[in-house]
């Protein structure tokens, strides 16, 4: 959803030293445990969590760092469907096409090695990647080897985490991370959670995003009184200790607040729904500019130091469907790295660089620095007197109650095939795949979706891809599970009985099991 419309080294899961506090002076780690070992298999990856942060770029030790991350924010349906939103169609609702967005950045990505960004949503990505020849896969892949294209969160969507369930959050991001793995191997493996965008932020989401491996979290939505508290306080980033239960550090996340939601800075824009000004940097022009904007560029990330403890600072280059014409874009960015930078040598104690969140991390792993720690959620958001944004706990409650149901019957699905396999897929009333509502699912979860925000036509096509999913699966629940019973028995599996007995042992007592 639109942030102008609608009003995150160390571990993922941190350090303690001595006396408790968390701590990044040590080195990044391999992951904790996960969830289960299902989530092992599927997110683990092998060697050392650091590895990947050799392709950062150089820094400035001695100075004010300023990390410019270009990167798009392309909701999986809102104002648009999904697929009106990947093709560019109904412009006159919202202009947006992401598969222009993904072929500008590529081609801008190869014109400059110095360049990089960050791309989320891999429900979008992915459908792009199939419709791409093997050279531009090549192309991309050496992209991401390189470290210029990022994949950050990695999940299907960026999910809601108000109105979700946590096992359909597993599942969204395990589809996502799958993906990844399998195109990418370890070299696209997410490194950083990123959720700019939903409404509020749970504690059981950091939970979770600490028990899957990441090594940070970024946030851009925050309560404008906490935001204000927290500025003044330095308190903007800290350690996220996301469980009562869980022993520290398995729940301990490193996460930062954005200090612009995740647009750029005011006057920053220049991108072909911007109006802000191109930079001018030819004196003879009577539209020349440059002075003035390399002056405002160094009083903000003066002013936005003020408030984050070390010397680097993040600012997010994009915002909602942004990056069609990628160019514009880099072409302005690189004339103001040059010229912010040239100022260095008349005194200019500021760098500007091209980043990534996971560049920028793990220099706040290198400042060896001692961090708060937060316990409880960031809910309710508000963006203002009295604008809390709480409806949506409850708006649509018949699509939440179609996804909650859809999910029920994925579940039932999912483990028919893992304990009979393929052979559950098919039966007297026909052949079915539980792909398609593992993927309608995974977009049910977006932050405007399940959550109720988006627009009528775009929740009618929601329902209309989970019912696409429901049919696809032929049947009812009831009638798969005789099917698959049937399976069981013909192969002895299980017994005839309606119940099973359990087998005594030695001692007399039952052997634990459940009953059918």
């Amino acid at each position: 959803m639109g942030a102008y419309a609608r009003a995150v080294g160390v571990s993922a899961r941190g350090c303690l030293d001595a006396g408790g506090p968390w701590t990044i002076s040590c080195a990044l780690r391999p992951p904790l445990p996960p969830l289960c070992f299902f989530l092992l298999l599927l997110l683990a990856a092998p060697g050392a969590r650091a590895g990947g942060y050799e392709t950062c770029p150089t820094v400035q030790p001695n100075m004010l760092n300023v990390h410019l991350v270009p990167h798009t924010h392309d909701d999986v349906g809102w104002l648009k469907t999904v697929d009106q939103y990947f093709y560019g169609i109904n412009n006159d609702i919202q202009h947006a096409g992401v598969q222009y967005i993904l072929d500008s950045v590529i081609s801008a990505l190869l014109a400059d090695p110095t360049r990089r960004f960050i791309y989320v949503e891999i429900a979008f990505f992915s459908r792009w990647w199939h419709q791409q020849t093997n050279a531009m896969q090549e192309v991309v892949r050496d992209l991401v080897r390189q470290g210029r294209l990022e994949f950050a969160n990695g999940g299907w969507v960026m999910n809601d985490e108000a109105a979700t369930h946590y096992g359909a959050i597993v599942d969204q991001m395990t589809l996502g991370l799958r993906f990844l793995e399998d195109t990418f191997g370890s070299d696209g493996r997410p490194r950083v959670a990123w959720h700019i965008d939903p409404f509020g932020h749970s504690r059981e989401q950091a939970s979770l995003f600490a028990q899957m491996g990441f090594d940070g979290f970024f946030f851009g939505r925050l309560d404008y009184q906490d935001k204000w508290v927290r500025m003044q306080k330095l308190e903007m980033e800290q350690v996220w200790r996301a469980s009562a239960s869980l022993k520290p550090p398995t729940a301990d996340l490193f996460t930062g607040v954005l200090p612009n939601g995740y647009n750029p800075p005011m006057n920053l824009c220049w991108d072909v729904l911007c109006v802000d000004q191109p930079v001018v940097e030819d004196p003879r022009s009577p539209e020349y500019n440059a002075k003035e904007l390399v002056d405002y560029f160094l009083n903000v990330a003066t002013a936005q130091g003020r408030h984050y403890r070390t010397n680097h600072i993040v600012m997010t280059m994009g915002s909602d469907f942004q990056y069609e014409n990628a160019n514009m874009w880099f072409k302005n960015l690189d004339k103001l790295i040059r010229l912010v930078n040239a100022q260095q040598a008349k005194g200019s104690s500021v760098h500007v660089l091209y980043s990534t969140p996971a560049c920028y991390l793990w220099e706040l792993n290198k400042a060896n620095l001692t961090w708060s720690v937060k316990h409880d959620d960031f809910f309710p958001y508000a963006d203002g007197p009295h604008q809390f944004w709480t409806g949506y706990f409850s708006s649509r409650p018949a699509l939440k109650r179609y996804e909650r149901l859809s999910y029920n019957f994925l579940q039932v699905c999912n483990q028919l095939e893992a304990l009979v396999g393929l052979a559950a897929n098919v039966g007297p009333y026909g052949s079915g795949d539980s792909a398609p509502l593992n993927k309608a699912m995974a977009v049910l979860q977006h932050h405007d979706a399940v959550s109720g925000t988006s627009r009528q036509h775009v929740a009618d096509d929601y329902a209309r891809q989970l019912a696409a999913g429901w049919g696809i699966l032929r049947g009812s629940p009831e009638q798969r599970v005789g099917v698959a019973q049937r399976l069981q028995r013909s192969l002895n599996l299980l017994p005839t009985a309606k119940h099973q007995h359990l087998p005594a042992q030695p001692d007399g007592g039952a052997l634990p099991g459940h009953r059918l």
